[in-house]
């Protein structure tokens, strides 16, 4: 095992998603899919992306494509992201007020096709 090549979601609206996620990034997508999907690659060289499986694949991949777990995007300052996001429109849980664990903060929201993410910072080691 080498990594995680990217993380994706799959959405029902593809340009919906995508410019749901272009707006919470901050940035366009670095692979742009038209019809398929997009990719993102963020500053610290991981990816994320979104897709819409066109029908021919639906039966193949569709049994294997689930959703299920969730994506957490690092943020340097969480109040102000969040803030940010909800500047925009983004829907978060608990209206937005941070989770604490004994290692990190974090945020949870859900994205245009009802997906879960969360905004997260770890706390200093």
């Amino acid at each position: 095992m080498k990594g995680v090549d990217a993380v994706y979601y799959q959405a029902q609206d593809l340009d919906r998603a995508t410019k749901f996620y272009t707006e919470l990034l901050g940035m366009e997508p670095t692979m742009p899919m038209p019809g398929f999907g997009a990719e993102w690659t963020l500053p610290n060289g991981e990816s994320f992306g979104v897709m819409k499986l066109p029908d021919a694949m639906k039966s193949e991949f569709g049994r294997y494509w689930r959703g299920g777990s969730g994506v957490m995007f690092a943020v340097d300052d969480l109040e102000r992201a969040v803030a940010a996001a909800k500047a925009r429109g983004v829907k978060f849980h608990n209206e937005g007020k941070p989770a604490e664990t004994p290692v990190c903060f974090m945020v949870f929201g859900e994205d245009s096709e009802g997906n879960t993410f969360a905004l997260h910072h770890r706390k200093q080691r």
